[in-house]
């Protein structure tokens, strides 16, 4: 069974676009973490710009941890460890854990046994966390939260 966890991002005084660069720096932070454990990561994005911001976030994220990835259709034939895409069909090869950033769950999120989601200390951000939150339920995901201290 799939397991979804939220992350869920502190309260800080912010506007709409720090909250988003709070999520994808976690998201950032997530998949650094899951490449030095031998997993294979699939970041979901909402389009082609959040794909490319992401792709150039890990660029430059960890100087001392380069983080291999490539935008899906991208790099060598067997795909980085962490592959970035936005289109409804998902990663090009099966994927330890799935990095959603799209406003909705993707319908290939349940091929994943991990899913790692975001909730954005903003009130939209927040509502539209929880129609995901809602989504993963629906698709009998079992869900956890996770605060996020600074």
């Amino acid at each position: 069974m799939s397991q979804a966890l939220f992350f869920v991002l502190p309260a800080v005084a912010q506007t709409s676009q720090n909250a988003i660069a709070q999520v994808y720096h976690l998201a950032c932070q997530q998949a650094q973490q899951a490449f030095e454990t031998d997993r294979l990561v699939y970041i979901h994005c909402q389009d082609k710009q959040q794909a490319y911001e992401i792709d150039e976030l890990l660029w430059q994220f960890e100087p001392t941890a380069f983080v291999p990835h490539n935008l899906k259709g991208e790099g060598p034939a067997q795909g980085a460890p962490v592959e970035i895409g936005y289109d409804r069909l998902g990663a090009n090869k099966s994927r330890h854990l799935l990095i959603n950033l799209a406003d909705q769950v993707p319908p290939f999120a349940v091929n994943f046994g991990q899913i790692f989601d975001f909730v954005a200390n903003d009130e939209q951000h927040k509502q539209i966390a929880r129609e995901r939150y809602r989504q993963y339920r629906a698709l009998g995901i079992a869900l956890e939260t996770q605060q996020i201290n600074q």
